[in-house]
């Protein structure tokens, strides 16, 4: 897919990645539809974006059926279809499913701590997902469904809630690849290992050390490197149901 004047529809774009790849995706020649839930974040990324691309922002609850219903919509009618969608928007809510000591049990992950994160990360993505599809088919253009998994979906300890997102997020997307191929649409996904984000330069220098050196090729990712993979899915029209690990070789 060539990506000038295409429109790429990003869910958690207003930072981190989802920016990097809004940038990345605005030197192409597209134009973004910017998806986030924190108004300010998103009028200051879209401010910036502008004098690149023709960008428009939308405070959405991705986990709300109706809110992204809507969302879509104003989409289509704002800028006359949707060529793209990248599946970026997710959070964490680490913990350890049960915590105990000398034989008693100390402390759970609640009920909340696991639903909150399956809720956006993999609830999200679904609804994203079938209203980017619907508006393919309905526009009778091809599109691309990008969905950003992780290396965790292989199963990480103190993850319970994030692994079983990102692993349903990597199957969901050969699923797609499968059922909307008849339609010209494509589906894939990229499964980060550790990147280099405001979340990893806060931590210790010690304990970043320490994570760095698990890493065969000796640093962090950096979130163009996801970013320039997740434009090559889009422009090789033969990429199709598969779950690109880019991860510098580490393995969980």
């Amino acid at each position: 897919m060539e990506l000038k004047d295409k429109v790429v529809v990003i869910t958690g774009g207003a930072g981190g990645l989802g920016l990097a790849m809004a940038h990345d995706l605005a030197e192409q020649g597209a134009k973004l539809a910017l998806i986030d839930v924190d108004q300010e974040k998103l009028e200051h990324a879209c401010a910036n974006l502008g004098a690149k691309t023709e960008v428009q922002g939308y405070a959405l609850d991705i986990t709300d059926e109706e809110d992204v219903m809507a969302g879509f919509q104003y989409i289509r009618e704002d800028m006359g279809r949707v060529d793209v969608l990248i599946n970026n928007a997710g959070i964490l809510r680490d913990g350890l499913m049960v915590k105990a000591k000398d034989g008693q049990v100390t402390n759970r992950m609640s009920f909340d701590q696991f639903q909150s994160v399956i809720n956006v990360n993999l609830t999200g993505t679904f609804l994203c997902g079938r209203e980017a599809a619907a508006a393919m088919i309905e526009g009778g253009n091809a599109g691309v469904i990008i969905n950003i998994s992780s290396l965790a979906k292989a199963g990480n300890m103190g993850q319970s809630n994030y692994s079983a997102s990102k692993a349903g997020v990597a199957a969901m997307s050969v699923g797609w690849a499968k059922e909307l191929a008849r339609y010209n649409i494509r589906s894939a996904a990229v499964a980060p290992g550790v990147i280099a984000t405001e979340m990893t330069a806060a931590m210790k220098p010690e304990m970043l050390e320490r994570l760095e050196k698990m890493v065969p090729v000796g640093r962090l990712g950096e979130a163009q490197e996801i970013a320039s993979t997740v434009r090559f899915i889009i422009e090789n029209d033969y990429v199709n149901g598969r779950v690109f690990e880019i991860d510098g070789g580490i393995r969980m």
